[in-house]
């Protein structure tokens, strides 16, 4: 029989739906960025050479994400337009929750789901898994790569006085790594300084206040990004 959860119990089970997996994975959500404790479990399943399916939904997937699914051989990853579904499976249980595959969302918001059995409910089950098929199926397979922002400082064009729009400029995650934080943590202390905003589904927007003090978002093919002055006193 299928059981209820609430936010924590859907944390809980998602954990043990991840460490479980035998053979396969499939992990269904329309934004995606992925807490520490999850990537810990993805890449233990990696080694082990299971079969990982990533379906997401926004087309803003954030450059450290894609950095680090670089590094993982067994972890296919798929864009679907206009997807809103949030299905977690492995070859014995599914979930079926409100809650994004966003570590924003599974700290912050009140989400319910319900927990779904192989053994206890095979028909329910099957139809979630073939769902889940079909919603891969019509996804595009993404080939991960970036090139990564560059901000060392570029050469003028002799018949340009304008310098690069880059120079001095790094990404968060850089900016992070110059101040030896993570760049979960940089992000925070930018929207608690006002720098930065979140909407409802952790997503950041740069404010007004972060554009006065040099903040820019850039956007590329695998989404956007912010830059910061290189100097700026965290």
């Amino acid at each position: 029989m299928a059981k209820f959860l609430n936010t924590s119990a859907t944390n809980f089970f998602l954990e043990e739906l991840i460490k479980n997996a035998k053979e396969r994975l499939i992990l269904i959500s329309p934004y995606l960025r992925l807490n520490d404790r999850i990537k810990e479990l993805l890449e233990d399943k990696n080694r082990l050479k299971i079969d990982i399916r990533i379906v997401y939904g926004k087309s803003d997937l954030h450059p450290d994400e894609i950095k680090w699914m670089q590094q993982l051989d067994y972890i296919r990853v798929s864009f679907c337009k206009n997807l809103h579904a949030k299905c977690y499976l492995n070859e014995d249980s599914c979930i079926i929750s409100s809650l994004n595959l966003y570590e924003f969302s599974q700290v912050n918001n009140n989400e319910m789901g319900i927990l779904i059995k192989k053994d206890d409910d095979i028909d329910v089950y099957k139809d979630a898994y073939e769902e889940a098929q079909r919603i891969i199926r019509i996804s595009d397979e993404v080939r991960i790569s970036l090139d990564e922002v560059k901000t060392e400082k570029v050469e003028e064009s002799p018949n340009s006085n304008t310098p690069s729009e880059n120079i001095g400029k790094l990404t968060s995650s850089k900016l992070a790594a110059k101040h030896k934080i993570k760049t979960n943590e940089l992000l925070d202390k930018f929207v608690e300084l006002g720098f930065l905003t979140l909407n409802e589904n952790g997503k950041h927007y740069l404010t007004d206040q972060g554009k006065n003090i040099g903040g820019e978002f850039r956007s590329s093919q695998y989404g956007g990004y912010f830059l910061w002055s290189e100097n700026m006193d965290i």
